[in-house]
């Protein structure tokens, strides 16, 4: 192994040309990041269904229309802004826990569901008019 400190190459910069070559593939690059991470970040902000609640939705023949959906989603944005985790929100005779840090909604329950259940885990309750 050489260790002789003049055997090292100088650092030159790039011509002018090559610099100016790939700019444009550097503004596609940042064009495409912006745009998965903007995808990315409205997927998150999105209200979800783990498959266990998807499953309860189904066998309790619970249906949610936009205005449903949005109205939940508000509710568990409030109860983020409280600082919440796990929240339960009751949205007319449905009963929905969530997991607020993920927007997530873990299990859904109805009416005849609902008497005679007592809540675990949860640190907040929302109850959407």
């Amino acid at each position: 192994m050489n260790r002789d400190i003049n055997s090292i190459m100088p650092v030159r910069p790039l011509p002018a040309a090559s610099i100016e070559s790939r700019m444009p593939a550097a503004r596609e690059s940042k064009r495409d990041f912006q745009n998965v991470l903007h995808h990315e970040l409205a997927s998150c902000q999105e209200l979800k269904f783990s498959a266990h609640a998807e499953k309860r939705l189904k066998e309790r023949k619970i249906t949610l229309d936009r205005e449903d959906l949005s109205r939940i989603d508000q509710a568990v944005k409030q109860a983020e802004a409280k600082g919440a985790r796990e929240s339960l929100i009751i949205y007319n005779d449905l009963a929905f826990i969530t997991s607020v840090k993920n927007k997530t909604v873990v299990t859904a329950l109805d009416g005849s569901s609902l008497t005679n259940n007592v809540f675990t885990n949860i640190d907040s309750a929302v109850i959407v008019r």
